[in-house]
């Protein structure tokens, strides 16, 4: 299935580009909806993850556009700020579904299982990556979350893998999409800084996905998450 990325947040689209060619999909992302016109009409793609608010053209006058409404392209619309009356007009002008930033990433590998559709006579059908499922590792470190804006906070993780960790929720305090987490590995001499997005909000806590992590890093954390999982701390 080839699937079009509209985001004009270049870490979020290639987050998003990577979920979708890691579940075997063809992606490519594009930063605005006037290049997703021109990207469309040159080569149509089966299904596109179109961001709310846009530069010059909005997500919302990309759906209203009579050739996009005619097109039956599948379109998901992702967004942080849309409010309800415009979720519902997202929805009433043929968007397949809306969803809310940060984008719940189980939700929407459901939702691209469901849109991928076994090929006709064109070609053979797309078959999924296979997934494993990623070590994690229970622990409590104190972490440092450095925002977009320059503030800070300090938190706990809840568990580790070498691509995410959960923190602990602080107060009513709701961390900005991009941040950057900075911690001590127990035994380590070597602190970890990582670009972070946030991709779940749970009750009890926030989910953050690694985006730049070093070679060097993940190999640290590769050693923490075995020796933690092996000998794991005392409760």
């Amino acid at each position: 299935m080839r699937v079009l990325v509209v985001e004009d947040d270049a870490i979020v689209g290639e987050v998003l580009r990577d979920l979708c060619i890691e579940l075997g999909h063809d992606a490519e992302t594009v930063g605005s909806a006037e290049d997703a016109l021109v990207r469309v009409q040159r080569d149509r793609p089966d299904l596109i993850l179109l961001d709310f608010r846009l530069p010059g053209m909005s997500g919302l006058d990309f759906l209203r556009l009579p050739w996009v409404r005619s097109a039956g392209i599948p379109i998901i619309v992702v967004s942080g700020i849309a409010s309800d009356r415009e979720a519902d007009e997202c929805l009433a002008l043929g968007a397949a579904k809306f969803l809310a930033k940060p984008v719940p990433l189980d939700q929407l590998q459901r939702l691209l299982r469901i849109f991928d559709r076994p090929a006709g006579p064109s070609g053979p059908a797309v078959r999924p990556v296979e997934r494993r499922r990623e070590t994690r590792a229970r622990v409590a470190l104190p972490v440092r979350i450095h925002e977009e804006g320059g503030a800070e906070w300090e938190t706990t993780s809840v568990d580790l893998t070498t691509q995410a960790m959960k923190v602990r929720a602080a107060g009513s305090h709701r961390p900005t999409t991009t941040v950057e987490l900075e911690f001590d590995p127990p035994g380590e001499d070597r602190r970890v800084r990582v670009l972070s997005l946030l991709i779940r909000v749970d009750l009890d806590g926030y989910v953050f996905y690694f985006l730049n992590l070093s070679e060097e890093h993940f190999e640290q954390l590769s050693q923490l998450v075995r020796r933690l999982t092996v000998y794991p701390p005392p409760t």
